[in-house]
């Protein structure tokens, strides 16, 4: 479990981009692995079919839960307008050259989530589950163009956000 646990939670974030979410599925994906603990014990696979299992529990909690999520989420976002979007991505400080690595991973982690569930489902699956445009449109249940259009908006989404961020740290 130590070996996986940061990959399948991490798996798990990057899809319902929520920490509580992801740690509960990521409890549902150990207990799952403590079921099948005798095939998985000596397994050279036991890393990818965790990740499998974070992907498929992510997406299912997902189309389960989306419409109320959505409601939750616009919610929030109507009672605090105040709330800079490029504060709640962007470090305070500025990058030392030690830890700029790590916290511009942590900055790609936080603007990933931001995105909305539309954008951020695809391009996750694509670039990170590397998963193809058929497969995430299979897995999605939405037409191939859908999964081509969200993708090209969260890379534009994204990339507006890391820029306001490099923006916000050089002025």
């Amino acid at each position: 479990m130590r070996s996986y646990q940061n990959m399948v939670f991490t798996t798990a974030l990057r899809l319902v981009g929520n920490v509580a979410e992801a740690e509960d599925i990521a409890q549902e994906t150990f207990l799952k692995a403590y079921a099948h603990f005798d095939e998985l014990a000596a397994s050279p696979t036991a890393g990818g079919w965790l990740k499998t299992v974070a992907r498929n529990l992510s997406l299912n909690h997902l189309s389960r839960y989306r419409a109320r999520w959505r409601f939750f989420s616009e919610m929030e976002s109507e009672e605090h307008p105040e709330r800079d979007p490029v504060d709640a991505v962007c470090p305070a400080e500025d990058l030392g050259q030690d830890r700029a690595s790590a916290e511009q991973r942590e900055v790609l982690e936080l603007a990933l989530q931001r995105l909305p569930e539309s954008q951020r489902v695809p391009l996750v699956l694509f670039h990170f589950e590397e998963l193809s445009y058929e497969e995430i449109a299979a897995r999605l249940k939405v037409s191939l163009g859908k999964v081509k259009t969200d993708i090209h908006r969260g890379r534009e989404a994204l990339r507006r956000k890391l820029q306001s961020c490099v923006a916000v740290a050089e002025g």
